[in-house]
């Protein structure tokens, strides 16, 4: 029986990990496609080499260049990053190479949606960013420079935004001189605006729920229990305190949940103890076992 659940836990990890690397790829596939590509924005990456690049050889096409130098990054980052974020980003590669010929196949765009470059530039900025987020929480990326910025990190205290500065920071620059100074202040908008966005998304997404739970004696067991036993997360308690009112001996149970596992606990200890005062702060740095591994 474990065995068979461990299976199921197995695949549905992969499922979802696999979801979240499909959505992130299609994303970020739609943002350079409909509104990056169209305006000649450069905010950095393999899609905005190409952008310059076909500026200076018109007769190299977006797609051949994104090819060419995603296939010789991707081997450098099997090497150097791992097996594991091999795989999972020839996937993404793959993915979002077969997304782009469709999309020119299907819905050729020769000119931008809008007169607006602002509006333009949003999108531009938006969904890729988001995607590329949704890639580096799962430990993926769709290639190019992302797997620069992974290398650079594994190898210095910088975090990805940071890292991704830097590697994009020298293709916007490029982007000024092939189409003018108007594009490259919107692409350097872009680049910083993109950098924040990353960040912002992937903090989301590790933020954690850290609870303080001061209960009475005799909810201790029912409350462990059910985070370590249903949960299955570690807790910590101290028994060495009273109320201030009452005097009546109270514990106090720490545990850092995920935000699904946060509301059952919430509502378990309101039911087990309607009068339990609970503190829940937000956390995005944890690191141990369950969490994210010592950096």
């Amino acid at each position: 029986m474990n065995t068979r659940t461990n299976t199921t836990n197995k695949w549905m990890d992969f499922l979802w990990e696999y979801g979240m690397i499909t959505a992130g790829t299609l994303l970020l596939t739609v943002g350079v496609y409909f509104f990056k590509y169209p305006n000649n924005f450069s905010t950095g990456g393999v899609t905005g080499i190409a952008v310059v690049l076909n500026g200076i050889f018109p007769g190299l096409t977006r797609g051949m260049i994104v090819t060419v130098i995603n296939v010789f990054l991707l081997i450098v980052g099997y090497f150097i990053v791992g097996k594991e974020f091999g795989i999972k980003t020839v996937y993404s590669s793959l993915l979002m190479t077969f997304s782009l010929d469709l999309l020119e196949k299907v819905y050729p765009m020769s000119a931008p949606f809008t007169s607006e470059p602002v509006l333009e530039l949003l999108f531009a900025i938006f969904l890729p960013a988001v995607g590329s987020s949704l890639l580096f929480s799962t430990g993926a990326s769709t290639g190019g420079t992302d797997i620069v910025a992974m290398i650079i990190k594994k190898y210095s205290n910088m975090n990805i935004s940071k890292a991704l500065m830097c590697s994009d920071f020298f293709i916007v620059v490029a982007c000024s001189f092939v189409y003018g100074i108007e594009t490259g202040l919107f692409s350097f908008v872009g680049l910083a605006a993109k950098v924040f966005v990353v960040n912002s998304v992937i903090e989301g997404i590790y933020t954690s729920k850290y609870f303080t739970i001061i209960t009475a004696k005799e909810h201790e067991k029912p409350i462990m229990d059910f985070i370590t036993v249903t949960l299955k997360r570690g807790a910590t308690v101290n028994e060495s305190f009273a109320g201030g009112f009452s005097g009546e001996p109270r514990i106090v149970v720490l545990t850092v949940l995920n935000r699904s596992e946060a509301r059952r606990l919430k509502a378990f200890v309101k039911a087990t103890d309607p009068h339990a005062f609970n503190i829940i702060t937000n956390t995005s740095e944890i690191i141990g076992k369950g969490f994210r591994e010592c950096m």
